[in-house]
């Protein structure tokens, strides 16, 4: 599956507790990561050489991203919620 264009559900439902750049604690569940583009929901640093580990293992797939951005969110949502310690 390919990502798809304007979602960036990854970039905000999930909780990431390594640092990433600009935001050197890390990104709460929920919360917008600050390298996603408001606008076209794109990441600004993909691709680059400090993309972090994090999001380059995340892979697009059905059962996470469904059929709609609203549909990734809320699964992310979910899984996020069902696997915080």
């Amino acid at each position: 599956m390919q990502c798809r264009s304007g979602c960036g559900a990854c970039c905000i439902a999930p909780s990431i507790n390594g640092p990433l750049p600009g935001m050197p604690r890390g990104k709460p569940a929920g919360v917008r990561c600050v390298n996603l583009d408001p606008e076209s929901y794109r990441c600004r640093i993909w691709g680059l050489p400090e993309y972090p580990q994090a999001c380059r293992r995340f892979a697009p797939e059905h059962e996470v991203c469904g059929h709609s951005r609203e549909q990734a969110l809320e699964l992310i949502t979910l899984l996020e919620s069902n696997t915080a310690s």
